[in-house]
């Protein structure tokens, strides 16, 4: 495939690379740079070496950081861990942070770089296919607390984003599927297409090889990037308007499952169990048909991710939702759609309603 190039248009300027073999293209992005340090899980320790042999032939001194696999990453201990190893090289705002892996090594790895002498420059680069339709690109970096997911964080964009699709082939199925309720999020709310294709054909979306497959990233990353440059730091959703809010659709449901579940879960999963809540929660609220809430389950069914959850669990999650960082004071804020394609918010709703929608999704 030809690759594809998106501009982002938020805090500063960026480009989103998306091919396959584009890792050529990092070494102009941290250029300038005397120093670079890549933040990396030990899972992909072999992919950053590589990155490290390579900026070393371009003149940067360049540094390894192994930090722990997944949301286990995104700890005060770990982003400590790394502060420490950046004071010890001397690095200094001239110099830049490489994030090679999931989501949760792109939202550390960012949080380390916003700040570390209070910014500096930062690439991502994704290897999960979460990672880059959603985590990667926005700006949006942070860890996790005891109380939940993401509380701690900063808006700091980083200086490119580079997708290099070939990583796809060799990541577990589990977490390309996973992986796909970002998709689905980004075809139910903003591009009818995308969700189209999904119930379409399933099977290619789950196919590195596949042309559609790569299609479906550049049209959820353009989605993202246009939302992103009209609303950076989430500012819009006052007043029942919608902004960047719209990219929480089944995360304040989906991140509780995760918190519940001590983050055992892959991020995707939780969220499509969001979404199928979310989807009740409209149509229970006399807001969305059925025909489009059973839209819901046929595309997340059709990829194999999860839609309901267990039914003993309501207390923990409803005590999870309400210290979610999209609350107002006591009241629980909900990204929710009129119709496919007709994203709202659903401010305060009556715990009986909430409660209500649970039951639909219990298992």
């Amino acid at each position: 495939m030809t690759d594809v190039r998106i501009a982002v248009n938020a805090e500063r300027q960026y480009d989103v690379v998306i091919g396959r073999g584009v890792l050529g293209e990092l070494a102009p992005m941290v250029d300038g740079a005397t120093r670079v340090a890549v933040i990396h899980p030990a899972t992909l320790a072999a992919t950053a070496e590589e990155i490290r042999e390579d900026l070393e032939q371009h003149g940067c001194s360049a540094i390894l950081i192994e930090i722990p696999d997944a949301e286990e990453a995104k700890t005060s201990e770990v982003l400590a861990f790394c502060w420490s190893a950046l004071g010890q090289s001397g690095f200094t705002r001239n110099d830049a942070i490489v994030a090679v892996g999931g989501g949760a090594t792109t939202d550390l790895a960012g949080f380390v770089a916003a700040t570390w002498l209070r910014g500096i420059r930062f690439v991502n680069v994704p290897t999960t296919l979460a990672g880059m339709v959603d985590a990667a690109i926005g700006g949006k970096t942070g860890i996790n607390t005891a109380d939940g997911k993401n509380l701690v964080g900063a808006f700091y964009s980083p200086a490119g984003v580079l997708c290099d699709l070939t990583a796809l082939t060799t990541l577990p199925r589990n977490d390309l599927i996973a992986g796909m309720a970002e998709v689905v999020k980004v075809g139910l709310t903003s591009d009818r297409s995308i969700l189209d294709d999904v119930l379409a054909q399933p099977s290619d979306c789950l196919d590195p090889s596949s042309t559609l497959l790569p299609s479906l990233i550049a049209r959820a990353v353009q989605v993202k990037a246009d939302v992103v440059g009209s609303d950076f730091r989430e500012q819009a959703g006052a007043g029942g308007r919608i902004g960047r809010e719209v990219l929480n659709y089944g995360h304040t449901f989906g991140h509780a499952v995760e918190k519940v579940e001590r983050y055992k879960w892959r991020h995707g999963a939780a969220v499509s169990v969001g979404l199928m809540y979310v989807a009740e929660l409209a149509r229970l609220a006399g807001r969305l048909s059925d025909a489009d809430a059973d839209l819901h389950r046929e595309a997340l069914t059709g990829l194999g991710l999860p839609v309901s959850y267990s039914a003993s669990k309501w207390p923990e999650l409803f005590g999870a939702m309400q210290v979610d960082k999209k609350a107002r004071g006591s009241l629980l804020r909900f990204v929710v759609l009129d119709r496919i394609g007709e994203p709202a918010v659903l401010e305060g709703p009556d715990p009986a309603l909430l409660a209500a929608a649970y039951g639909a999704i219990s298992a």
